[in-house]
Order: structure tokens, then C-alpha cells, then sequence
């Protein structure tokens, strides 16, 4: 217990970092799947572009990419990040493998949400003469914002499990803090205080996620 009061300044650095980089991920991430996922919804067959071969191309690349465990992405990506000039270890390279990750992953999370808009609703925006861009870029995100919220919110949770794991090569962060200086140490106050710090993260943004829903769904 007297060794985790004395890394207390170490345990807010780390919750800072790890704060700082799923927020990263989220926002490269969460713009880069918000473009993808639109772009399946968009072309998939019956949709408002539909385009077979646009589709079965971003949803191979989609399917491709997202089933892979983030522990073996960290590995794979390694070269990638080295060959644009960026450390294969670190909080950049945490940040450049979480966005791709959740690039991915947010993808499929906002056609899916995309998909939930009744068809009617888009059926009589083409009645009253709304362009099918005006449709795609306004009224759909419009109608599916409830559901899209509740599916960032799930995303932003996983992005602080990624930063843990990311700890492991050294990314920093509270998965870090608790590898070095409680795993490797044995000290379970170390370990516990980084695991109720994640604990506390991720129930302020499922709180802040659902009431931001609710609001959106009672309008």
C-alpha cells in the first residue's frame, strides 16, 4: 500500500496518457469509420449509390481487417508504422495502431446504426425532392444519431481496453503503469488501482454516452 501512494504522481501521468490516446484513436478512428460506414451503407445494394463492386471491395477490406485480435495487430501494423517514419513502440504507434483498429470497426458499427433509418423516412425525402446526397449527409445521420451515439459510446470503451493492451509495448498509459509496476513487481495495489481507474473511465462514458442517447431518442 505504501508503494502505490508513493507512484500516486506515476498513476495520474499514466491516466492522463491513456486518456489522451484513446481520445487520438477516437478521433482519427472515429471520422475515418464514420466515412467508411457511410460509404457501405451508401453503396450496398437498394441503397441510395448502389455499386456492387465499390461494396464487395470495402466490405472485404472491412471484414479483413476488423476480426483481428488488437494484441496481433500491434504486432502486424509494427512494419507499416516504421515504413511512415513513425516508432514502433510508444504512444504514437498506440495511437496509429488504435486508429486502425477502430477505423474498422467504427465502420461497421455506423452502417449497421445507418441501416435502422425506415426506409419510408428516406422514401419521403425522395418525394418531397431531396437530392440522395442531401439524403446520405443530413437526414440519415440525423435519424440514426440516437443508435450511432450508443455505438460510439461502445467503441470509446473498447479504445481504453486497446490503450491497456498497447501498455505491453510500452505505449504507456494505465496498462503500462500496471505491467511495470504491479505485474512485474507483485504488487496487486498497483495492479487494482490501475484496474478501478479504467473501471471509473469507462462507467463516466457509458453515463455520459446513455444520457446523450436518451436525450436524442426523446426528441
Amino acid at each position: 500500500m505504501d508503494r502505490l501512494i508513493t507512484l500516486l504522481p506515476q498513476l495520474w501521468d499514466a491516466t492522463v496518457e491513456t486518456l489522451y490516446v484513446a481520445s487520438a484513436g477516437l478521433l482519427l478512428g472515429g471520422l475515418g469509420g464514420l466515412v467508411l460506414g457511410m460509404a457501405l451503407y451508401a453503396t450496398r445494394a437498394g441503397s441510395l449509390f448502389p455499386h456492387r463492386v465499390v461494396f464487395g471491395v470495402l466490405n472485404v477490406i472491412v471484414n479483413t481487417f476488423r476480426p483481428i485480435p488488437f494484441i496481433i495487430l500491434l504486432a502486424a501494423v509494427q512494419p507499416i508504422a516504421r515504413g511512415i517514419g513513425l516508432p514502433g513502440i510508444g504512444v504514437p504507434f498506440a495511437i496509429f495502431a488504435i486508429t486502425i483498429a477502430s477505423l474498422f470497426a467504427i465502420s461497421r458499427i455506423v452502417e449497421q446504426n445507418l441501416l435502422t433509418v425506415r426506409p419510408g423516412v428516406v422514401e419521403a425525402a425522395r418525394a418531397a425532392g431531396a437530392s440522395r446526397s442531401r439524403i446520405l449527409f443530413r437526414l440519415i445521420p440525423r435519424e440514426a444519431l440516437g443508435p450511432l451515439l450508443l455505438g460510439y459510446t461502445f467503441v470509446v470503451v473498447a479504445l481504453v481496453d486497446m490503450t491497456a493492451m498497447a501498455g505491453a509495448i510500452g505505449a504507456g498509459g494505465l496498462g503500462e503503469f500496471a505491467i511495470n509496476y504491479g505485474f512485474k513487481q507483485f504488487n496487486p495495489w498497483v495492479t487494482w488501482s490501475a484496474v478501478l481507474v479504467i473501471i471509473v473511465i469507462v462507467q463516466l462514458v457509458q453515463l455520459v454516452g446513455n444520457a446523450l442517447a436518451r436525450r436524442v431518442l426523446r426528441r
